[in-house]
């Protein structure tokens, strides 16, 4: 009796989880195109002044002294020119006179996405890689860039970037291949390339939340038989799969690689994806992989923090201790997509019969979240090595900057205060994106080394 009663409370949970997500989602689409619509009308009626606007706009980007700020959005995240006119940074890219905001793949390996992040800058054809695609079972080359967003992009010409959540995460891989010359026909990439990195509730240890949509905590690849995700993946393969391309040019998940188009895969494709034996969920090249604990540690085993970049992050938390225990902080201050999973992070226990996913794994220590992520894997890269770091309260703390440190603050808030909608973060929003400005044009940047202790 008690374990049908889990049963059905496991499953309510899901019905509740999934509508509330495609609720969302379908609220977010349905804003873009609405908006579009909207500007096609004053269009009509204002043309002149919608294209001395252009104008204007296209004559502030023209500066090529700044370095520019590259803004790398997270998981289900769009870039600019998706989603109609929607902004993912909710307008923060208009703080800034020169500032990047690329589409990558809202559901693609970090792998994947560090890839597409590197040609989006440079220009040509997105490889990602002979060995990887023959691994995964994709198309070795993707998209086509005419021209590069930033084709300078040089250890002469470094550039700042931003990323939420697991874009942050995807700005660490990327830098990591330009230290590792890892782009065929670009011998002369370094870590150097990268300025500074600034990370929004970043994806850098993983988080618990990966096992409570259906990843399985045994090996952090494969999926419970019932999850979330699980409907995620049949719902992503069927969109991939009809390829509407109204559809696509509004939205696309990333998966282009894969060619599951109908056109390319056929009937039988389709249900080779459905029954798990092709495409992306298939071989783990996925996002969700990537954001388990065990996913993490693979990814940090082999990911530097240099000593010539500045590093910043901001860690968010809706919790507080009550009574001893770990509970939601400001209830009403919670989005309702991160509601359910905020109460349910707080209360995580890492199953008894699964070994840890490392040494001296503490559940206690993950119970802080922002509904999406743990608090404790976004302050800086912690496991398996934990790199260095220092906390800070307010940003004249750690003036002047030093390269090769993360510096940390955190914030109280939800995982989207940053992102989509600006009003509902209020004077917050304003404060942390002008700080994260103002810091890239003013306090990070490279001096010639001196040595002044070994003078004689």
């Amino acid at each position: 009796m008690f374990r049908l009663s889990t049963v059905a409370l496991q499953l309510i949970e899901l019905f509740l989880s999934s509508a509330v997500h495609l609720l969302y989602g379908f609220y977010i689409f349905s804003s873009a195109v609405a908006g579009d619509l909207s500007l096609a009308i004053n269009a009509l009626f204002f043309k002149s002044n919608i294209e001395a606007s252009i104008r204007d706009v296209g004559s502030v980007n023209s500066d090529n002294d700044l370095p520019p700020i590259v803004l790398v959005h997270g998981i289900f995240g769009f870039g600019k020119g998706r989603l109609g006119g929607l902004s993912y940074f909710a307008g923060a890219e208009k703080k800034d006179e020169k500032v990047l905001v690329p589409d990558l793949g809202s559901l693609t390996s970090i792998y994947d996405r560090a890839r597409e992040l590197f040609y989006y800058l440079k220009g040509g054809q997105v490889d990602y890689g002979e060995e990887h695609s023959k691994a995964c079972g994709h198309s070795q080359f993707g998209r086509i860039y005419e021209e590069g967003h930033y084709p300078q992009w040089d250890e002469d010409h470094p550039i700042h970037f931003v990323g939420h959540s697991a874009g942050a995460q995807v700005i660490r891989v990327l830098q990591q291949m330009l230290a590792d010359k890892a782009f065929k026909g670009y011998e002369n990439t370094s870590e150097n390339w990268v300025l500074s990195v600034t990370s929004l509730s970043g994806a850098f240890n993983g988080t618990t939340r990966a096992y409570l949509d259906g990843m399985q905590p045994e090996d952090g690849k494969s999926m419970k038989p019932i999850c979330l995700l699980q409907l995620l993946r049949v719902g992503v393969i069927v969109y991939d799969w009809i390829d509407i391309p109204i559809l696509k040019y509004y939205y696309n998940f990333g998966f282009d690689h894969y060619n599951m188009s109908w056109r390319k895969a056929g009937i039988w494709g389709l249900v080779d994806c459905l029954l798990g034996n092709s495409g992306p969920f298939a071989s783990g090249d996925w996002i969700l992989p990537d954001l388990t604990i065990q996913g993490s540690l693979r990814l940090n085993s082999h990911l530097n923090t240099f000593p010539s970049t500045y590093y910043f992050s901001y860690a968010t938390k809706r919790t507080t201790k009550f009574l001893g225990f770990t509970v939601p902080s400001n209830i009403l201050g919670i989005h309702p997509l991160l509601f359910i999973r905020v109460l349910q992070m707080c209360q995580w226990r890492h199953p008894p019969d699964v070994p840890p996913p490392f040494k001296g794994y503490r559940d206690e220590e993950w119970w802080d979240n922002d509904g999406a992520l743990n608090t404790v894997s976004m302050t800086h890269p912690r496991f398996p090595v934990e790199h260095p770091s220092r906390f800070v309260v307010k940003d004249s703390e750690c003036q002047p900057l030093q390269p090769g440190i993360w510096y940390y603050k955190i914030v109280e808030g939800d995982h989207i205060l940053f992102i989509v909608n600006r009003e509902r973060a209020g004077v917050q929003f304003d404060l942390i994106y002008d700080s994260i400005f103002e810091r890239c044009r003013k306090h990070a940047f490279r001096k010639i080394p001196t040595m002044p202790d070994h003078v004689e």
